[in-house]
């Protein structure tokens, strides 16, 4: 069972990942974002895998709140970073998809 600090230590390092995916994001780093999302998504596991802990107080509480608000952040740029290349990726698989029924039905040209 992790104790107070533990579970903290394992909110900071999500919260420096988040971080790491922002610039990954930034720099257009898909396979980096992919991997660090992987190394986050590991200690996601790791503290659902933890007995129910005592709720934390005081000190401990407002630093588990401000890693939280910290990822939140992270995970609002992140999206905004990739929107818009999800995007465009789906018009270009909707765009395949439609050229490919396109040579089905009529044969290539």
């Amino acid at each position: 069972m992790m104790t107070s600090q533990d579970i903290l230590s394992v909110y900071a390092a999500m919260a420096e990942l988040t971080e790491q995916m922002v610039q990954a994001a930034t720099r257009s780093d898909w396979d980096q974002l992919v991997l660090l999302e992987q190394r986050c998504a590991a200690h996601v596991q790791a503290l659902r895998e933890q007995e129910p802990a005592q709720p934390m107080q005081g000190a401990e509480r407002e630093r588990k709140i401000n890693l939280i608000r910290q990822m939140l952040n992270a995970d609002r740029q992140i999206r905004d970073l990739t929107m818009p290349w999800m995007a465009q990726l789906s018009k270009l698989i909707n765009s395949t998809g439609t050229e490919r029924r396109v040579i089905n039905a009529y044969g290539s040209v």
